[in-house]
């Protein structure tokens, strides 16, 4: 008799545990074992639980290649679905063999797991393993499928509802309560103070402080505090919400016509708007993806949202000050350049309009569709072309937890036609026409921060902390992801004959970037170094560039006035004619902001399941190589927590959302 030992984890998620009969069955190259129940005395399959079993066979059964697990119901209970975290089995040769789950099992369902070392598909010989893939790969293109809803957006998953996708990849039940939880205390505080739903308009900028009483942040009440402030202005386009769209400016673009006269008072003294161009002082954010852009009415009108330019210096003090603004992108009378001598409410209006457009930018180009929308289309491709026991499948598997969950559910709350996102300025129609736009001009390289940053000239600009540490961690995840893809792919030729790989790319293209070929984005793999770019850009979307645009919502954010979602009245046609009273009926009414303010309470809150960057909790990979490799990482990330944090200590502004203590490893909320 031989005997195999296999040692069942339970996962340790709520209501993970069965009290069904589970069943196990081997297959080798010899043979295969009888199915055999897995049922020792008490309780087998309870949450967090490791148990061990035997499975007894008359010989050795070879080489393992699968192991089928069944669950049938315990009397005539309800479905009492099981989560399998992993199976280790040893053979009587005392071979230790990981078998990874990682999902849900319901009543009925098959399971066939394959375990052991990651196996690209031209490394597979077997006949019976071969015919497993295919399979595999033909049920998962079932349940995992592309839906187009606009031609020019990247597309989705075709789900529609978060009840209907697989268990797998939803949300833990505890994540789901919390979520609930925090918008449910969120929209009682702020009904019992009469704000959810008020159509008045605030009175006051400290009546606005009212609408969270006990829930600040060092930051948020510091932008409570600063939110006129130019420096505070400037400081925001480089460590703020949106710190992709200011670049180095050396030429004034021709419809901007600032001169020399109208800016000399902000410069350094002696010093011109050309010396200080030259000198590579003058920078400049031109929001002309919203021009002309199609907005939604209110109360019987169109509103009007800026499509500004505004030209900011960096002075001795290494503050970057916004010198001028152009609230339209065509020069004209009724579009005067505002400057920091004019009144303060016609100056403080200028800058409530281009920070207005730049949360809308913000919100649906990059941190919507350049971090949301993306995840899910690398996460979809992976799902439908890579099987569980490719290499890749492995790597990235972590990086696309609870995604598509999270996009399914934005649809509904955030982006859907009642949607949170809709009550700005552009509505339902404007936020599709920014994003559409906004695809339009993406590239390859502006999604590869080193090349970015050159890109904007922003390689020697002080002060700039997402920049640094960005730089960092693209640092680090590149030499992990280079360990891993060069210890599976020793040659280009191993790249090229992957055709797994090839699919998944290849649908990327097509689905994600919309066979954009004048974008730079790959379409096929080549080398090995192409591979290690795109996943390197990959964990950096999904990781860093997600927490850098997301979870300081709360903190820039719910102080509406310093970055509104809609303003009410069109932007300014004249200087000298605006005044307190003018900007608070610009603002959104009562219930529109609280609304907002409760949105960025749910996005920046901390939930109890969160994975942090480098933790991998789930165990994928049997080879100890690459397990040496994710240790590296981690302390990797490790001593870039404490350069951050000593960094940080001496900063007035500690800048933390770049902190790999406050990453998530994936897109969950």
């Amino acid at each position: 008799m031989a005997e195999y030992k296999l040692e069942v984890t339970t996962g340790t998620m709520k209501y993970a545990g069965t009290m069904d009969y589970i069943h196990a069955t081997l297959f080798g190259t010899e043979g295969q074992s009888e199915r055999t129940e897995l049922d020792n005395v008490g309780f087998d399959a309870l949450s967090g639980m490791t148990r061990t079993y035997t499975v007894k066979t008359t010989t050795s059964l070879g080489k393992l290649l699968l192991l089928k697990v069944e669950k049938d119901p315990f009397f005539i209970l309800s479905e009492d679905e099981w989560y399998c975290s992993k199976i280790v089995v040893t053979t009587p040769e005392g071979e230790a063999i990981l078998f990874p789950c990682y999902r849900w099992i319901s009543r009925g369902e098959l399971v066939e797991l394959r375990g052991g070392k990651a196996m690209k598909v031209f490394e597979d010989d077997c006949p019976l393993l071969t015919d497993h893939r295919k399979k595999e790969l033909t049920s998962k293109k079932h349940l995992y499928q592309w839906a187009i809803t606009d031609e020019k957006i990247p597309h989705r998953i075709h789900y529609t509802d978060i009840n209907e996708l697989p268990a797998e990849v939803r949300f833990s039940l505890s994540k789901e309560h919390e979520i609930r939880f925090t918008r449910k205390l969120t929209g009682v505080e702020l009904l019992f103070k009469g704000m959810a739903g008020s159509t008045e308009q605030w009175e006051s900028f400290e009546d606005i402080k009212d609408i969270f009483w006990c829930r600040k942040t060092p930051m948020s009440e510091y932008v409570a505090e600063h939110w006129k402030a130019d420096e505070f202005f400037g400081y925001q386009f480089l460590n703020g919400m949106n710190p992709s769209v200011i670049k180095r400016c050396s030429e004034l673009p021709p419809n901007f016509p600032v001169t020399e006269e109208m800016v000399k008072p902000f410069l350094q003294e002696g010093s011109s708007l050309k010396e200080e161009m030259e000198k590579g002082n003058i920078f400049i954010c031109d929001q002309k993806i919203m021009d002309n852009i199609p907005t939604r009415e209110y109360d019987g009108k169109q509103l009007q949202a800026a499509a500004g330019l505004c030209l900011f210096y960096m002075n001795q003090d290494n503050k970057l000050m916004p010198i001028a603004i152009q609230l339209h992108q065509q020069p004209s009378e009724q579009n005067p350049i505002f400057l920091p001598s004019d009144s303060e409410t016609d100056w403080l209006l200028a800058k409530i309009f281009v920070k207005s457009a730049d949360a809308i930018e913000y919100q649906a180009v990059y941190h919507l569709m350049g971090t949301h929308f993306l995840a899910e289309v690398f996460a979809v491709a992976a799902l439908r072309n890579f099987p569980v026991i490719h290499p890749l499948y492995k790597f990235l598997i972590p990086h696309f937890r609870y995604t598509l969950h999270i996009n399914t559910l934005s649809r509904t709350i955030l982006f859907g036609p009642k949607g949170a996102l809709n009550t700005s300025t552009l509505g339902y129609e404007g936020m599709k026409e920014i994003i559409r736009r906004g695809l339009s001009e993406m590239t390859y390289s502006s999604l590869c921060l080193p090349e970015n940053i050159t890109a904007r000239g922003l390689e020697s600009v002080p002060n700039f902390y997402y920049r640094d540490d960005g730089l960092k961690l693209w640092n680090i995840i590149n030499s992990f992801v280079k360990k891993v893809v060069e210890h599976y792919y020793p040659s280009d030729n191993d790249v090229v004959k992957d055709t797994e790989l090839q699919d998944w790319i290849s649908e990327i293209f097509t689905h994600g970037f919309l066979t954009n070929t004048l974008a730079g984005f790959p379409t096929t793999f080549d080398a090995v170094e192409e591979v290690v770019k795109f996943i390197t850009m990959l964990i950096f979307t999904v990781t860093a560039q997600h927490a850098a645009l997301n979870n300081g919502q709360f903190d820039f954010l719910s102080w509406m006035p310093n970055a509104s979602l809609l303003t009410r009245r069109p932007p300014p046609t004249t200087k000298g004619q605006s005044s307190i009273e003018t900007i608070l009926e610009t603002f959104p009414n009562i219930g529109e902001t609280v609304k907002f303010a409760a949105l960025t309470v749910v996005l920046s809150e901390k939930y109890s399941d969160m994975v942090l960057l480098g933790a991998y909790t789930e165990e994928w990979f049997q080879e100890p190589a690459v397990k040496q490799m994710i240790k590296e990482f981690q302390a990797d990330l490790s001593n870039l927590t404490d350069i951050i944090a000593a960094r940080n200590s001496e900063l007035e502004l500690p800048y933390t959302y770049l902190s790999p203590t406050e990453i998530e490893n994936s897109v969950t909320i």
